[in-house]
């Protein structure tokens, strides 16, 4: 008689994916993966742009369409909220061409964020080296070099990596055309920023400035590396921190495909960091008219009067002061385009900029999100260059 078996428990059993709440009436693939981010997007996209059309014109807070920037919280969000739960019933195909617009959508807030970019390099540098002129104190003299240095530090680090990782000797030929062509064309605008004319119309122009532009670029290039289709010039991040892939073009060696899964991989990661800091930076910018003119190209400036320093006295208990009854101090139409434009890149940026019906568990990497990023970061060269030219080429601006 054969002595009983313990049955093995099936614990490690793979099981299959399983969606609470989706029945009969809703499909589950339309709840999950890519379609569900686009679904989300796409309601919040034209949420923020139908805000935009009412604010068009807004002058001050007299304005009749002022309650509805300033309130009806509980509606707005009822309205937000239901008009996502709406989404997941329209049909998939009616979502497909809203990657295209979503493309255009984030691409313009990479514009943005490469001006914010820049607009925080000069200000940066401006306010460090009014400082130390003011004070004379050489500790803000070692906070100039020491910055300028890391970044170009970080900089020449982050080449020497993608030509480790994202290089072969006998291919990826479009990879090394990206950062050597960038490497170049940085080191241009580095030198460009302390030629002595423009020094002479931009005092304040200077290393720093190249530095930060410079390590911007390279994550931009980083990111345009990251969206290659071609698997065998990319690896993994995983396998750069533990060596694995140390070199996958070395002699003899091959990569092996790798399965992407259905996280976020470190490129997304870090681009929602830099969407973050750009929309709490523009925030901040545009809290005064004078910042938000350098963003809009508005020449209109707008004096308000300070809460107390007017002739009525402050009682012991905070009040509330409305500074807008004269004038806003920002555009509320542009607010709300560029929170459009910022919803748009979180949504190309959640799916890896990939087309909505793409399957959860595949994500893939496309030739178009490749070249929108590696573009932007020309653009951003291109612009960079512009504020340091500009002043020697249109004379009769003031751009200080």
């Amino acid at each position: 008689m054969r002595a009983h078996e313990p049955e093995v428990p099936q614990q490690h059993a793979q099981k299959p994916l399983e969606v609470p709440f989706c029945g009969d009436q809703l499909d589950c693939s339309t709840a999950v993966g890519y379609m569900a981010v686009y679904r989300v997007c796409f309601i919040t996209t034209l949420f923020f742009l139908l805000m935009a059309l009412l604010m068009i014109n807004v002058k001050s807070s007299k304005d009749g369409r002022a309650g509805l920037q300033n309130g009806f919280w509980a509606i707005k969000y009822l309205i937000l909220i239901g008009g996502m739960v709406g989404s997941f019933f329209i049909p998939a195909g009616g979502l497909t061409f809203w990657m295209y617009f979503g493309m255009i959508g984030g691409f313009l807030f990479i514009l943005i964020q490469l001006i914010l970019i820049i607009d925080f390099a000069h200000s940066w540098a401006e306010s460090w080296v009014s400082r130390y002129e003011e004070t004379e104190s050489k500790a803000w003299y070692c906070a100039l070099l020491f910055f300028t240095f890391l970044q170009y530090a970080l900089a020449i680090t982050a080449v020497g990596l993608f030509f480790a990782f994202y290089t072969r000797p006998d291919g990826c030929a479009t990879h090394k055309f990206f950062i050597s062509i960038n490497l170049i064309l940085c080191v241009a605008v580095s030198v460009l920023s302390v030629l002595p004319k423009v020094q002479a119309a931009q005092p304040n122009s200077g290393l720093l400035q190249s530095a930060a532009v410079t390590l911007y670029t390279m994550y931009l290039t980083w990111s345009a590396m990251a969206n290659q289709p071609d698997s065998s010039c990319k690896p993994n991040f995983s396998q750069i921190i533990d060596g694995s892939g140390v070199s996958p073009g070395a002699p003899g060696t091959t990569v092996a495909p790798t399965e992407d899964g259905a996280g976020f991989d470190a490129e997304s990661i870090v681009g929602l960091v830099v969407w973050f800091v750009c929309v709490l930076y523009s925030s901040i910018r545009t809290a005064s008219s004078s910042q938000h003119a350098k963003l809009t190209g508005s020449d209109k400036i707008l004096l308000k009067d300070e809460a107390g320093s007017g002739g009525a006295p402050q009682d012991a208990e905070a009040q509330v002061w409305d500074n807008e009854e004269d004038g806003v101090a920002y555009s509320w139409s542009f607010f709300h385009i560029m929170f459009a434009l910022a919803t748009l890149y979180v949504m190309m940026t959640l799916t890896n900029w990939y087309s909505p019906n793409s399957d959860l568990r595949s994500l893939s990497k496309n030739a178009a999100s490749m070249w929108v990023k590696i573009a932007s970061s020309w653009v951003c060269l291109a612009l960079y260059a512009w504020s340091l030219v500009a002043p020697l080429i249109l004379t009769n601006r003031d751009f200080s």
